[in-house]
């Protein structure tokens, strides 16, 4: 056996063996299945610690499951990421001087690919350097042909039953990536701002009304001015106009009790297409919409001569402008939430576009019930219900179109001027279908391809179903028998864009629930609380930590500071600790296997009293484990195996049952021993899966089907409550043993004798380990005091150990007088403070108080060392 342990060896060797052996490989057998789909990770991703989090607990859930005898199958893949990936082609081009529109649809979506081949999926790679025991064979990216099919499939299928529509609507527009976003892509953040209150002159009378706006840029776009009808400030401008200031516009002066009388100056100007508010007001009042932007939020032509200028630079040049002609009353420091893009940051642009949608409203029902009324699915934790429950119950319907070419193409075929459109699959199928709707003589040439492509959380709201191609071949073998899936393992922040969603679209297709449960990872914060992100540049590469700590250390880090649901603080220290707990199992095989072994010596009675002990103890720790498990405790299931091993395992048992110094063990002995640090591996080894499976195979050849991986999770053992009873309290009276031979200076080579007033009545089986594990030469039991020794308790029970031949008399008289001599001076300089008249009545009441208290110890102290001394 190597002298230590080197991880980077061992990580490349067993994740090779464990490839080569088709240890993560599923295929539908007798067993029951258990089944793990990956939240797909953007196909631009690089790992990070939430990814690091996240996989790590996926793996440990995939890895008890195969050693609890389940059909373990973890589904791998990675999402297209339509915005991101978008994003980085265009960025690409840019940098060779070119634009997204300089190329055809096809030479764009060829470089998309070109990209994705050279750049995409390293992350995928990345995690296996952490352990990730998934079935990379099975592997799927939502742009596969047979994922493709299932999106178009579904949309054809829900536009068909009425549920997917085209219209009108106002949306969110993301101008930075150019194209629309859900509400839920949608992040609202408070920013200061500022109020402009801006005077807009009425028409035939010499009168202005103020309106107070926080965005003076859209005052282009005004096609009104609203007031409250109880506002009778303004009763006598009902039915007259108001001059829109620089533009010169006319607009009407309407009522409507939408308007808040308190906020501002209890009058609204209008936009209708500019603000979902306006636009229901303009409806209501048949306004004119009159839309000021480009798709970049730069002004249209209607900005007049700011046309072409951005938003915010005009926000700035009108304020002047408006100020300079005197339309400007005043401006306040104001604080408004406003919506960014989830995925560019860019603020968000509420825009009047044609775009389809989905409708929720029954699709949430299903989804709704099965988490809060059947109980089907189950949240861990079950806090966030509330959050679920509140967002199904509020929902609207889903913008799935978005204004970009990578992506899954919309089925929808224009023709007619593209005053009117069929959906189908392909193009040959549309023109049937057109043919048949219009009664028209029309060709594919008539036929217009929608342009956009789907919102990438369409493709994955079906990841569960498609991943087994439960879309188009519903029957199939491998979908009837890993679907449902078991565990969902993904961060909160996604219960809306895809958790939530994969609900409905398993109930509306499968008529079952896409997993049982739900188990939501908190955030990885910093250890200041801050949330870890590479603008902040305090996340650590979570390669590097691999390369520093091992992959074994930063998953017990990782899950030492995780909670389900609450965000953790994770700190660098506590790699270190799960480096330095893989060191300590290393070390401890090491001392096991540097046991000589006699079969002719009879097994100590410490010994054997010590493994049964520890059997109790580990079918307790078990049963714990287990139980932390079904409650998706992961870390604190890993605190126990932890607590176990390096405390039970290696402080207690290893010191019991080691043999003197350079004699050999008993064989019964050294074959238990080796059974029970087995079962540790086992325990370990969702958690810690190098290192386990290094020991496994140092213990002892295995072949191929003895792999710790595919080995049997431990069985349940009884559990004998007075053996721990009785162990828990000698290791009192072993730990007092021990701090009072530090204190006497006592070696443990020289042997003590120890007597006992036995009022608890303790076993006195355990009479062999606390000889052993004290140096104890005689052990006695008596019915009283006993003079001349140094006594202590454990509950009612008191031992006492003689001072005569135990420790050094002179030594400690020597050393107990010092003490006493340095303890008295210290009396003297408070007593010397404290009789200080000035002192006393001028210090503040608490530094009076801290030296009196000073004095109170110093004396108790000193009586205390007394007595000691008058017994040696």
């Amino acid at each position: 056996m190597s002298t230590a342990y080197n991880p980077k060896e061992a990580e490349k060797k067993w994740y090779n063996y464990w490839l080569e052996n088709g240890y993560f490989k599923s295929v539908p057998d007798e067993r029951e299945a258990y089944t793990i789909v990956i939240p797909p990770p953007n196909v631009t991703g690089i790992l990070h610690m939430g990814h690091m989090l996240n996989n790590t607990i996926q793996d440990v859930l995939i890895r008890k499951a195969r050693l609890n005898g389940y059909n373990a199958c973890w589904v791998p893949g990675t999402d297209h990421a339509s915005i991101a990936t978008e994003a980085k082609v265009v960025a690409k081009l840019k940098a060779e001087g070119k634009s997204k529109y300089d190329l055809s649809r096809e030479e764009f979506l060829d470089k998309a690919w070109e990209w994705t081949h050279e750049y995409g999926g390293k992350i995928l790679t990345q995690l296996q350097s952490l352990g990730a025991s998934c079935d990379w064979d099975r592997t799927k990216f939502t742009l596969d042909e047979d994922m493709y099919e299932s999106v178009i499939k579904t949309f054809i299928d829900l536009h068909n039953k009425g549920l997917i529509y085209r219209g009108y609507r106002m949306v969110n527009w993301d101008p930075e990536a150019k194209t629309t976003l859900s509400d839920e892509e949608v992040i609202y953040q408070e920013k200061q701002a500022k109020l402009y209150y801006i005077n807009y002159k009425i028409e035939g009378l010499d009168e202005q009304i103020c309106i107070a706006t926080t965005r003076p840029e859209t005052i282009f776009g005004d096609t009104a001015i609203c007031i409250n009808p109880n506002d009778e400030r303004f009763t006598h401008l009902k039915g007259k106009k108001a001059i829109v200031p620089i533009i010169g516009r006319s607009i009407p002066v309407i009522e409507d009790d939408y308007v808040d009388i308190e906020f501002g100056t209890g009058c609204l100007k209008i936009t209708p297409a500019h603000d979902e508010n306006d636009k229901m007001i303009g409806d209501k009042h048949h306004l004119e919409v009159i839309d000021i932007f480009n798709d970049d939020a730069t002004l249209n032509k209607h900005g007049l001569h700011y046309e072409g200028q951005d938003r915010f630079k005009v926000r700035t040049a009108f304020t002047n402008e408006l100020k300079e002609a005197g339309h400007l009353q005043k401006v306040e420091a104001y604080t408004n939430k406003v919506g960014l893009s989830e995925r560019t940051k860019a603020v968000i642009e509420p825009k009047l576009s044609d775009q389809w949608f989905l409708k929720m409203k029954d699709l949430a029902k299903p989804a709704l019930d099965a988490v809060l009324k059947s109980r089907d699915i189950k949240l861990f934790p079950s806090k966030f219900e509330n959050t679920y429950k509140h967002w199904l119950e509020n929902v609207r319907d889903w913008n799935i179109s978005r204004q970009l070419w990578w992506g899954h193409q919309i089925p929808a075929f224009y023709y007619n001027d593209k005053k009117d459109y069929v959906v189908a699959k392909t193009k040959a199928e549309a023109l049937k279908l057109a043919k048949q709707k219009s009664g028209l003589d029309l060709t594919e040439k008539d036929l217009v391809q929608d342009e956009d492509v789907l919102d990438t959380w369409f493709s994955s709201w079906l990841w569960p179903i498609s991943v087994f191609n439960g879309i188009n071949e519903p029957n199939n073998k491998e979908f009837n028998y890993y679907y449902p899936t078991k565990d969902l393992v993904t961060g909160p922040d996604i219960l809306f864009f895809w958790v939530a969603r994969m609900i409905m679209a398993g109930y509306e297709y499968t008529d079952k629930k896409p997993f049982e449960n739900i188990y939501l990872t908190g955030l990885v914060r910093d250890k200041k609380g801050q949330k870890m992100s590479k603008s902040l540049g305090n996340s650590p590469d979570a390669l590097k930590l691999i390369d520093q700590y091992s992959a074994d250390g930063v998953r017990v880090g990782l899950l030492l500071s995780s909670a389900a649901g609450n965000d953790l603080l994770f700190d660098e220290a506590l790699c270190q600790q799960g480096k330095g707990f893989g060191n300590k199992i290393y070390n401890a095989f090491k001392l096991i296997n540097s046991w000589e072994i006699n079969s002719d010596i009879q097994q100590p009675e410490h010994s054997k009293l010590a493994l049964n002990w520890y059997t109790s103890k580990f079918a307790e720790s078990l049963q714990l484990i287990e139980d932390h498990f079904s409650k998706y405790r992961i870390s604190d299931a890993l605190m126990a195996s932890y607590k176990l091993v390096w405390d039970d395992f290696c402080s207690w048992l290893l010191e019991i049952i080691k043999p003197a110094y350079q004699q050999p063990i008993d064989a019964k002995t050294y074959h238990r021993i080796i059974e029970l640090f087995e079962n540790n591996l086992k325990i370990l080894h969702p958690f810690m899966p190098f290192i386990t499976e290094e020991l496994w195979h140092q213990i002892k050849k295995r072949n191929k089907n003895e792999a710790l991986i595919v080995s049997d999770w431990p069985s349940a053992e009884t559990i004998d409550q007075d053996l721990l009873k009785g162990f828990s309290f000698s290791s009192e009276v072993i730990s007092n043993i021990r701090n009072i031979r530090k204190q006497k200076n006592i070696a443990f080579k020289n042997p003590i004798n120890l007597s006992v007033i036995n009022s608890e009545q303790t076993d006195q089986r355990f009479d062999s380990i606390i000889s052993k594990m004290g140096n104890i030469e005689q052990l006695t039991y008596v019915d009283s005091k006993i003079e001349n020794t140094i006594s202590f308790r454990v509950k009612t029970n008191e031992y006492f150990i003689p001072i005569q031949g135990a420790i050094d008399v002179e030594a400690e008289r020597k050393k107990l007088s010092e003490e006493l001599n340095y303890l008295e001076g210290f009396l003297k300089s408070v007593d010397k403070k404290l009789s200080n008249k000035r002192f006393v009545d001028n210090a503040p009441e608490k530094v009076v108080a801290i030296e009196q208290q000073k004095k109170a110890d110093a004396e108790a102290k000193i009586e205390t060392v007394k007595k000691s001394l008058e017994s040696l």
